[in-house]
């Protein structure tokens, strides 16, 4: 495997691997930014001034991020009484997926 001493070579097989990666995460985060941030805050945090009246849940915390991707997915497509409109009829199953796969990338460190 000498070729990939190479740094054009390297550089060319990480191009290649970067790109098979899906795209979840600006499709995702799109639909996050459309549909979510007016609450949940674009970093997920709630602390937004709709956010803080329908105490919005922190998307980052342990609590949220543990739950099942199937488990977060029906909670957007139904939403919850009072707080979050239901994104059912507005969103795909595959953009729920990706929005899920999103969330996923805001969890607290």
């Amino acid at each position: 495997m000498k070729m990939f001493n190479h740094p054009i070579a390297a550089a060319s097989l990480a191009s290649l691997i970067l790109g098979a990666i899906p795209a979840f995460g600006s499709e995702g985060q799109a639909h996050f930014e459309k549909k979510c941030a007016m609450c949940h805050g674009k970093d997920g945090s709630g602390e937004t001034a709709t956010g803080k009246a329908l105490k919005a849940r922190d998307l980052r915390i342990p609590e949220v991020q543990k739950q099942g991707d199937t488990e977060l997915a029906a909670w957007i497509a139904a939403g919850s009484k009072g707080k979050m409109p239901p994104f059912k009829d507005s969103l795909t199953a595959s953009e729920i997926k990706n929005v899920v796969a999103y969330i996923r990338t805001l969890k607290k460190r």
